[in-house]
């Protein structure tokens, strides 16, 4: 479908469904940035606790088997969610 398929024509308001709709996405958003800032810090904490008992920041191993049930869950596109996700929550080198 295209863009102009969906859009209210020139002039007229946009329809109450497509508003609620948008206002349902925008919930789902802020929810969404809340639980990625959310991961942020937990992921933080771990990577402290890591290297304050010797080890390393990042632990590959587990990272990959988070890209996998990303792709599990979600298919190809969920291979580059979960590695943007990662990259977020990996902090600043």
């Amino acid at each position: 479908m295209t863009p102009s398929a969906t859009a209210a024509p020139a002039g007229q308001p946009t329809p109450p469904g497509v508003l609620s709709g948008r206002a349902q996405i925008d919930d789902l958003d802020t929810r969404i940035l809340a639980l990625i800032t959310e991961r942020v810090h937990t992921a933080a904490t771990i990577q402290a606790a890591r290297i304050a008992e010797g080890g390393r920041r990042l632990d590959l191993k587990r990272e990959t088997e988070i890209i996998a049930r990303y792709r599990e869950a979600l298919g190809r596109p969920g291979v580059t969610v979960a590695m943007a996700v990662l990259e977020l929550c990996r902090g600043r080198v």
